[in-house]
């Protein structure tokens, strides 16, 4: 199906499914909950659960296949980010034109980028990568102004002059839309205790998801990503076999600074507003993280790698002391405030800790990140007891003579 084997094929069907009902799967516990806080299932979280995953999807075309380590490919987000925003201040605020144009400058950019960069490998190809994003960040922060808002960044206008839309009237706020449906519809179940919300815009990122994963699938099984997994084995190697590998490793490099385009087209698309804080340093190493958490070189890892990272973002950084005080409100006041007190630095604004803590662990203890956890767990569980073998009986199988010619 699709040009899968049936193994991919039932992966790509699976991750359909999970995307379909995340609306569901993430808001398990009733909005009155005591435990409502750990539900993920609003909208603007949702996004960035499948933004950031098709970010990570193409940062691992090149690390997890061609074993190239980019500290840079926050540049890429950044530059579709703002090629998306121009998009619609000057032509519609209809995503589509919006997204075509992140993708189409993004992986011009990266190919100027990857055509120097690549004539290094290691360390000192991460070291250019990393020059490249951060060049790319002040120019944005401080020299491009006139075209990227500077530290206040853009984002559209009424006055602007979006030469397929019609105009707006005074005091409308341009809204980014697909075809007239705006990013932001919503429409909102409530069944018992449970509020599921259905995002339009949601809906939409997720269709680029699993469209960005089925190609991802299919560059893992070509001849070109075992072309690049020969560039991570042993390059040199293959450069005494008389093939030249640069083409193909500036190819990948392409390729993923185009996934990470579409991946900054989506972010302005869901919320129409670009700055320079997405080309800093810390935002390609986030990527990094995602990859490995979730198992580089594997096809769903950085998704989960993803989910797992913004998931702690959103989430364990809003708990804050109050709500575990509520938490512990059956104990008495001495171990509430012990409680309390250990588990302080590793909530809020120190999430980062527990982060880093979850990170360590993973690379310690399943380097493989997250799907080789999950490998561990189904091995366990699918494991049975062999038969056992009766043991021959010498009186009714005696053992053959030799034949004695």
């Amino acid at each position: 199906m699709l040009g899968l084997q049936r193994k991919d094929f039932g992966l790509l069907v699976l991750v359909g499914v999970l995307t379909l009902l995340a609306p569901f799967l993430l808001n398990p516990f009733p909005e009155n909950s005591a435990l409502a806080q750990f539900n993920a299932g609003y909208p603007d979280l949702m996004q960035r659960f499948v933004i950031f995953g098709i970010f990570a999807i193409g940062f691992n075309i090149l690390f997890g296949l061609t074993g190239y380590l980019s500290f840079g490919h926050a540049a890429f987000l950044g530059v579709g980010s703002y090629a998306a925003i121009w998009s619609m201040k000057l032509l519609t605020m209809n995503v589509i034109p919006a997204i075509v144009f992140a993708i189409i400058i993004a992986g011009l950019f990266s190919l100027l980028v990857g055509w120097i960069s690549l004539r290094r490998s290691g360390i000192y190809f991460s070291i250019l990568t990393l020059a490249f994003a951060q060049m790319s960040y002040a120019l944005a922060y401080s020299v491009l102004t006139p075209i990227t808002g500077g530290e206040t960044g853009l984002q559209p206008k009424v006055a602007d002059p979006r030469l397929f839309d019609a105009t707006l009237t005074e005091g409308a706020v341009p809204s980014a839309n697909l075809f007239g449906l705006t990013m932001k519809s919503s429409y909102e179940l409530s069944v018992g205790g449970w509020l599921f919300t259905f995002n339009a815009g949601y809906y939409v990122a997720a269709i680029f998801m699993m469209a960005a994963f089925y190609m991802a699938i299919r560059i893992f099984r070509s001849p070109f990503g075992m072309m690049l997994r020969a560039i991570k084995t042993n390059q040199t190697r293959m450069n005494y076999t008389g093939l030249n590998p640069r083409p193909y490793t500036l190819a990948a490099f392409v390729i993923s600074g185009m996934y990470a385009g579409l991946a900054g087209g989506l972010m302005v698309a869901m919320d129409t507003q670009v700055g320079p804080e997405r080309m800093f340093w810390t935002a390609s190493g986030e990527v990094v993280l995602m990859t490995i958490l979730g198992g580089a070189g594997t096809l769903i890892g950085p998704v989960l790698g993803a989910g797992m990272i913004k998931y702690m973002e959103n989430i364990i950084s809003k708990i804050n002391d109050g709500i575990l005080y509520e938490w512990f409100a059956a104990l008495p006041d001495g171990l509430q405030d012990v409680l309390v007190t250990l588990i302080h630095p590793f909530i809020g604004k120190g999430w980062h800790l527990t982060l880093g803590i979850v990170f360590m662990l993973v690379v310690i203890f399943l380097p493989g990140g997250l799907i080789e956890g999950g490998q561990r767990v189904r091995r366990l569980f699918s494991r049975q007891k062999k038969p056992d073998v009766p043991a021959r009986d010498p009186e009714h199988h005696p053992k053959p003579q030799p034949h004695v010619a």
